[in-house]
């Protein structure tokens, strides 16, 4: 191996001196410049000796001769440097290591969040193995900024590995929603041709697009239908209807406490309905955005609310099938609607 960490080097394109803080693979290396971390290949860099030793040798500066304001020339303006935005990814990069056969394999991924905008993000992220919890995490990714989640073995990708995210804005915009969903399923045969594909093309990373922009708030520009309303009709203009959505859930908690903050002074038979209402609002969301599943969080107690939405659920048209069985994270509180179109 030509560098090792620790090791001092010269970036080529930029003449900036740095360390060797990881050896990824025989051909790349993670770098620290600056105090900036990147990968770089081999080819990229070289030790610095020869460079320092062929420098011209700087000549003694002389004494500054004293300017006064109006001796000083007008500096020129400059052109900012133009970020171009290309939405938020979830990268992977692969770190190489050595068999027993001396070929170049993959040990582990290093994922990271990537935010190619303007505009900063709150995240809660969730990755899954068959379905269950593995990790979990709530931070903030700056705009034009990396975030590093974590590592994931390459062996745990025949694990049908899941990663989530829930992004909110950290600057509040009364023009954007309030939350956006992404998700992220891999299978492991797609993963290993992506991974050739990367060598191929001689890429470091493979990244995945969780979305473009930010979406927007939706505004009900349509006309006045209140008195078909009153008379308990749904209206609804086909043509715009799906663009003045909200964004739908995949996990919904019916619990009162998560739903308003004065309940005290309601009666049981209240609360049912309230809870009634937001379950019906989240399922025809999920049901307007082709959703294939929704999970309904209902808790335990006496089980009315969990029997109520069976009930209504045993005659949608729409309900392929649910399931209320035992989750390592509701327990048995929790059922998951899985939908047919």
């Amino acid at each position: 191996m030509k560098y090792q960490v620790g090791d001092d080097i010269l970036v080529l394109h930029s003449n900036e001196e740095g360390k060797v803080i990881e050896v990824i693979s025989d051909k790349m290396v993670m770098i620290e410049v600056r105090g900036v971390k990147f990968p770089a290949y081999m080819d990229q860099i070289d030790f610095p000796y020869f460079h320092r030793f062929t420098k011209k040798k700087v000549v003694e500066e002389k004494k500054p001769v004293k300017k006064y304001v109006d001796q000083v020339p007008k500096e020129k303006p400059t052109a900012n440097k133009i970020k171009v935005e290309e939405g938020v990814w979830l990268s992977m990069l692969p770190k190489f290591g050595l068999d027993d056969f001396n070929d170049e394999v993959v040990e582990l991924f290093k994922l990271y969040l990537v935010n190619k905008t303007d505009k900063a993000y709150g995240f809660v992220y969730k990755q899954q193995f068959f379905g269950q919890p593995d990790f979990e995490l709530k931070n903030e990714v700056l705009a034009f900024h990396d975030f590093y989640l974590h590592d994931i073995p390459f062996e745990n990708l025949n694990d049908n590995p899941s990663f989530s995210f829930e992004f909110t804005l950290t600057v509040p915009d009364k023009k954007k929603a309030e939350h956006f969903e992404a998700t992220v399923k891999l299978k492991a045969k797609q993963v290993f041709q992506r991974i050739e594909e990367m060598k191929e093309r001689n890429q470091p990373t493979i990244s995945y697009e969780l979305f473009k922009t930010f979406p927007d708030k939706a505004f009900d520009d349509r006309p006045d239908v209140s008195p078909l309303v009153s008379k308990g009709y749904k209206v609804y203009e086909a043509s715009k209807a799906r663009q003045h959505l909200e964004p739908a859930r995949s996990v919904v908690d019916l619990h009162i406490e998560k739903l308003m903050s004065d309940f005290k002074h309601l009666d049981n038979f209240e609360i049912l309905n309230i809870q009634l209402k937001e379950f019906e609002k989240w399922y025809e969301l999920a049901l307007a955005h082709y959703q294939a599943s929704l999970t309904v969080i209902h808790g335990v107690g006496s089980g009315r609310l969990r029997d109520e939405i069976h009930s209504l659920l045993k005659v949608r048209k729409e309900v392929k099938t649910f399931i209320n069985q035992y989750d390592p994270r509701f327990g048995y509180g929790a059922t998951e609607i899985f939908f047919q179109y």
